[in-house]
């Protein structure tokens, strides 16, 4: 291989590298604005499901759509210590992150 080759080789491998450092970049700018709206609307799925497993009767069009409401039959649901105590900390998390997904 001629000199030239390898400089124009070396150039090659220089901009794949940029190339992907710039790409990996903006997909972790675009994951990290995307996992925060997934994890405020995991935070939210996951407490209410815990009602929804304990009858709730969903009042809003987004848990409606959600949980079916079919089989619902309280608004004011009875939690075991555990769920209660889980709901406190999703909803801690939840306020620390500013979630407004309902």
């Amino acid at each position: 291989m001629s000199p030239g080759a390898s400089s124009i080789s070396a150039r090659g491998s220089s901009m794949r590298r940029l190339s992907f450092h710039l790409l990996a970049t903006s997909l972790l700018v675009f994951s990290a604005q995307s996992a925060f709206a997934d994890s405020c609307y995991d935070l939210w799925y996951e407490r209410n499901a815990i009602y929804d497993d304990n009858g709730y009767c969903f009042k809003t069009a987004l848990g409606k759509r959600v949980f079916d409401n079919s089989d619902c039959y309280t608004s004011d649901p009875s939690f075991t210590k555990a769920e209660q105590r889980r709901i406190d900390q999703i909803r801690r998390q939840e306020k620390r992150l500013g979630c407004k997904v309902n």
